[in-house]
């Protein structure tokens, strides 16, 4: 069973990730008050739990999640190049659409030394996403990776 661990966002560029008990995930917003949530094939980013703890497993460090600047945490999926194009159902209405890896950056490295190489391997960075049918989301939701969305852009 895959279930939505936690949520944040950031409201300016370079400023803490913040968590949320819950969001408005839209087709314009993405995440609700996230500064990088515009439309695109990067609105939302994805991180998977097990991969998280590889990568810091790698480092022999715990890490909080939100290092990673992702906006969902996901338990019980790992990213991997064949889930691009699949969608993936969250909570009663939102569905999001994978559209490739999110590579790490530099300031993965500022959270902690080598934490940018630890999260190159095997989508371990984890997955960005664009919004496909709007919903409000919160922890402990259930997940679904649906093949195909024959209800695009629908209000459920």
């Amino acid at each position: 069973m895959i279930t939505l661990l936690a949520i944040a966002h950031k409201k300016q560029r370079n400023a803490p990730m913040n968590l949320l008990p819950y969001a408005e995930v839209s087709l314009a917003q993405g995440v609700e008050g996230d500064i990088f949530g515009k439309p695109g094939k990067r609105q939302v980013t994805l991180l998977s739990q097990q991969q998280w703890q590889q990568a810091c497993a790698q480092l022999q460090t715990e890490l909080p999640w939100a290092s990673r600047r992702a906006n969902l945490l996901l338990d019980g999926l790992e990213f991997a190049p064949e889930l691009v194009g699949k969608y993936l159902k969250i909570g009663e209405h939102l569905v999001l659409e994978l559209t490739g890896e999110t590579d790490p950056c530099g300031k993965m490295e500022r959270a902690h030394p080598g934490l940018e190489a630890a999260l190159m391997p095997a989508w371990r960075g984890g997955c960005t996403a664009k919004v496909i049918n709007p919903g409000k989301i919160r922890p402990q939701d259930p997940v679904q990776i649906l093949d195909s969305w024959p209800n695009r852009n629908l209000d459920l």
